[in-house]
């Protein structure tokens, strides 16, 4: 198979189309001389752009400006028009199945087995009810594998020039962050996409971590209002960032470890090898085992298996990890900034 013309559609959140990028890397790897097109939402260019092994960044935005009838038969007919051989969707949506069936598509495949699949003539691979568990993107590759490509490498990446990376070292430098002492960068809002702590206990955490490192706290575009519960940490020192997608990827590249819940910062980080210390919980939609940090150094913190099994909310999107401790967390930077030979805590500092 040479010089096909392939199509993968991601239009979900930010981790996930950066878990697709194995994917991407294994299909160029096995057809070098073919055009390979990503789809993603217009919000997660970022993530794609300087990736070597794409073409072609392709959007689709059906709630706003490819919404309605409309706005389908123009991205069929884009898609048309590219003539592409193959189309794979590691997210499989109704949409997307007809669209790549009216753009004359000839190899379409999803994941599992839906109705709209059978109907739309789309072929599958199936996850087996996740037994046995394997990660997110090792199971895209499963994809790449089904049209000739034979990598099974799950590490992910993102990639930031030197000079990105230059502008964001200053523009922190300019906040005042000293490079002398570690940067710990903090995501403390996932907005309902994984399990979290509440506000409350991140402020905790960061006003002992503001004693003996620089702090950073990225919050989103869509987070602003949430500045306001933070302010009592920026005047002890911590800095706040609210930054467009591709300036906070270059943010993260200055980090030396970034705290997070499950999150699409997380898969930034560890596309771009900053360690990580990760809150988590052990359900199977949610595990380590399905959506870890993958290619990094990286701390994974469950609760108690009790926890799960008498305190669990129900739906683990809205579970506060209340059974995850701070002094867990702090045990975990240390561990990492040890690795490094960095850490500045004295042991009569520690929790």
């Amino acid at each position: 198979m040479k010089n096909q013309r392939i199509l993968i559609i991601r239009p979900d959140r930010i981790g996930d189309v950066v878990l697709t990028t194995p994917l991407i890397r294994s299909i160029r790897q096995a057809f070098p001389q073919s055009f390979i097109a990503a789809m993603v939402h217009p919000s997660n260019i970022p993530l794609l752009e300087k990736n070597p092994h794409i073409n072609e960044i392709l959007t689709d935005d059906p709630s706003h400006t490819d919404a309605g009838r409309k706005g389908f038969w123009k991205k069929a007919g884009q898609l048309h028009a590219y003539r592409f051989d193959i189309g794979l969707m590691p997210f499989p949506r109704e949409r997307h199945a007809w669209m790549m069936l009216l753009a004359g598509i000839r190899t379409r495949i999803g994941v599992g087995k839906k109705l709209y699949q059978m109907l739309t003539f789309t072929s599958s691979v199936s996850r087996h009810k996740y037994i046995p568990l394997r990660h997110e993107a090792d199971y895209m590759l499963d994809l790449g594998l089904r049209i000739g490509a034979t990598s099974r490498d799950t590490k992910p990446e993102v990639f930031i020039t030197e000079d990105e990376k230059a502008r964001a070292h200053e523009y922190l430098s300019l906040l005042g962050i000293s490079f002398s002492k570690p940067i710990i960068g903090v995501n403390p809002i996932s907005r309902g996409s994984s399990p979290n702590w509440k506000a409350e206990k991140y402020i905790r955490l960061m006003e002992h971590l503001v004693v003996c490192f620089n702090v950073v706290i990225n919050l989103g575009p869509h987070e602003i209002e949430q500045r306001s519960l933070f302010k009592s940490l920026e005047h002890n020192g911590a800095v706040i960032l609210i930054q467009q997608l591709r300036e906070h990827m270059a943010s993260v590249s200055q980090l030396d470890v970034l705290i997070s819940s499950s999150t699409g910062s997380m898969h930034i980080a560890a596309a771009l090898g900053i360690p990580t210390v990760s809150l988590f919980c052990p359900l199977t939609a949610c595990s380590p085992e399905l959506w870890g940090p993958l290619g990094n150094r990286s701390k994974v913190i469950l609760p108690k298996e009790d926890y799960c099994q008498t305190r669990c909310p129900g739906d683990p999107k809205i579970c506060p990890l209340d059974d995850i401790e701070i002094p867990a967390v702090i045990e975990g930077i240390e561990a990492i900034l040890r690795e490094k030979e960095t850490s500045p805590l004295h042991p009569k500092e520690r929790l």
